[in-house]
């Protein structure tokens, strides 16, 4: 549901086609207001750049009685958070860094009124998605600033309805994956490949735990792909120019989508202005670094803990205006996206021609883009080979794959018995080994182990 938060990030970019005050008016009429800073004494102190938090809840009351059948939107919503992703602009305009907050974070509610019932309570634990169902947008605040230290400038909450509304708007957003991905639970059945889905596809896509070894994490890094490959759209559609089209991605935001009362037109104008640049390179993504998941705790069920060390890290970086991404992350942008990771893929060169060193040099452009090579390439029994050659055992048919896609014009053959050893021979038209990287495995953090990822690298190429 985190995809859904992209609808609220538009917000700031929506103006940068310079539509004009008028326009972006509308939007301002069109959202409901709500007080998420009032009474809030003892917070963090400001930082440079800009905090918004970004809010998707699980409304579903505008969902038509046919959608929520055909997208699994049945039950009864919880009224809480299903989302939460802190947004960082920086001071100058030239970075946005989004980070997933998991729902199912351990926090320490302070104390304050239950929205619902009015009751005073003391703090007490819960997870953090609860805090939206006991004291709404106000509590949500508090509770994240007192977990990160980071004041937030600016609120903005969206629903199922405003998402799906929003994608269509733009036309549907590209998405790609390196394996097949179903989910019973929402309907989801993506088969291996680049998909454009539309609203009610892409909020399967971005819902779905029960694909990519069923972890709230994985959701997670899918929702921030789709977040930037959402950016990726809006801003290269011509969604931004055209005004027929700017004014359904408006509509399909009013209504639905909620704001603190101090994000109003002039905030929004005034921040998109200095976005016009705003690029999927320019944008950034990680998650809390998180340090053990499954915790339970009596009363509230399984939790995640961060891990605090990391994640004062983090939090500071974002106070202090600095970039998440270093060089190591720019370099992965880029890269042909592969189902097996290279690095789980053990690889023999063998140079076929008679051109000295060939050998060695396949065997170590093949190790710099991550192949476990063996470091000790030889001479083939034939040196007149005319194309390359991979032999693979049939029953690592998917690891040849990540082989193949890294040795563009390559030619395969299947050798029974063989082993995991893969065995390429390098004819005379090779000319390049192309860098490949797999998606993080079941269970990884979304960014790589707490790493961030800048936008470019998790769109599809």
């Amino acid at each position: 549901m985190g995809a859904r938060l992209a609808t609220a990030l538009s917000v700031v970019v929506l103006a940068a086609g310079g539509i004009g005050h008028a326009v972006v008016t509308s939007l301002d009429t069109g959202i409901g207001r709500v007080d998420a800073f009032k009474d809030m004494k003892n917070r963090p102190a400001a930082g440079h750049g800009t905090n918004i938090l970004l809010v998707g809840t699980d409304g579903r009351d505008k969902v038509t009685p046919a959608d929520k059948a055909r997208y699994r939107l049945g039950g009864a919503p919880c009224n809480c958070t299903d989302t939460i992703m802190l947004a960082h602009v920086s001071e100058d305009r030239k970075r946005v860094s989004v980070v997933s907050l998991p729902r199912d974070s351990y926090a320490e509610l302070p104390e304050h009124t239950d929205a619902t019932t009015g009751e005073r309570h003391d703090g007490h634990p819960v997870k953090l998605n609860a805090a939206y169902a006991e004291g709404g947008a106000n509590l949500t605040v508090r509770t994240v600033e007192r977990m990160t230290g980071v004041k937030i400038d600016h609120y903005l909450e969206v629903d199922f309805t405003s998402f799906m509304r929003t994608v269509d708007a733009i036309g549907g957003v590209r998405v790609c994956t390196a394996k097949p991905m179903k989910d019973a639970y929402t309907g989801l059945d993506l088969p291996a490949g680049t998909h454009t889905l539309d609203g009610g596809r892409a909020l399967q896509y971005v819902r779905s735990r029960h694909v990519d070894g069923g972890s709230d994490l994985e959701r997670m890094r899918r929702q921030q792909r789709f977040v930037a490959a959402f950016i990726d759209r809006a801003a290269g559609s011509g969604a931004l120019l055209n005004p027929v089209r700017f004014r359904q991605v408006l509509d399909a935001m009013a209504g639905s989508v909620r704001a603190d009362q101090g994000f109003g037109t002039d905030e929004m104008l005034a921040l998109a202005r200095t976005m016009r640049g705003l690029t999927t390179a320019s944008s950034e993504f990680t998650s809390v670094p998180v340090g053990r998941t499954g915790v339970r705790i009596e009363g509230i069920g399984s939790t995640v803990n961060w891990d605090a060390e990391r994640a004062q890290e983090l939090f500071a970086a974002i106070r202090e205006d600095r970039p998440l991404t270093g060089k190591a992350a720019e370099e992965e942008a880029g890269r042909t996206l592969v189902d097996v990771a290279p690095s789980r893929i053990r690889v023999q060169v063998y140079n076929g021609t008679s051109v000295s060193g060939l050998g060695a040099r396949a065997d170590a452009a093949l190790r710099a883009t991550g192949f476990d090579t063996t470091r000790t390439p030889r001479n083939a029994d034939r040196r007149d080979a005319a194309h390359t050659l991979v032999l693979y055992d049939p029953r690592w048919d998917r690891s040849v794959k990540s082989l193949a896609a890294a040795l563009p014009g390559a030619r395969l053959r299947a050798v029974e018995g063989q082993g995991p050893l893969m065995k390429v021979t390098v004819g005379a038209d090779f000319t390049e080994v192309r860098p490949v990287r797999a998606e993080a495995p079941a269970g990884a953090d979304p960014a790589g182990g707490g790493k961030a990822v800048t936008g470019d690298r998790v769109v599809c190429p």
